[in-house]
């Protein structure tokens, strides 16, 4: 399993912006500056988060981005979610998709739910706070 570019870029974004917690607010440009990434990106990236309410904006004199909730309470689950939806290996569990052609006959698919819920969890084991750390992890 791999996360997707966005859903990778939201992770660096969002490290980015829990790094100027207590400084204050900043910008999609200033977070697209600091990681690399294009603005645009950035841009689509904050409206997602903001959506998700893992980022709030102001508008205005003093205006910009900041975290919605602290770092600490902002998992990397949330946002991968945010991005990506629900956090799902396979699409058989989503009650909507009937693309399996092993549907209704498949003795693995009511397990499917324990694992993505422990895959969940692991992802939601793992905060911001952590995600934004700057010091090499040995």
């Amino acid at each position: 399993m791999r996360l997707s570019n966005l859903a990778d870029y939201a992770v660096v974004t969002m490290s980015a912006a829990a790094r100027h917690c207590g400084g204050g607010r900043t910008s999609a440009s200033e977070l697209a500056a600091e990681t690399g990434l294009p603005v645009p990106t950035v841009q689509k990236l904050v409206s997602k988060l903001t959506a998700a309410g893992l980022l709030r904006s102001t508008r205005g004199a003093g205006g910009g981005l900041q975290l919605a909730r602290p770092a600490a309470a902002i998992s990397l689950a949330d946002i991968i979610e945010a991005v990506e939806g629900p956090i799902a290996l396979t699409s058989c569990v989503d009650a909507d998709r009937h693309d399996c052609v092993l549907e209704g006959s498949c003795k693995v698919q009511p397990h499917w739910p324990i694992v993505n819920k422990a895959l969940r969890g692991a992802l939601a084991d793992v905060s911001l706070v952590q995600l934004a750390r700057t010091e090499e992890l040995v």
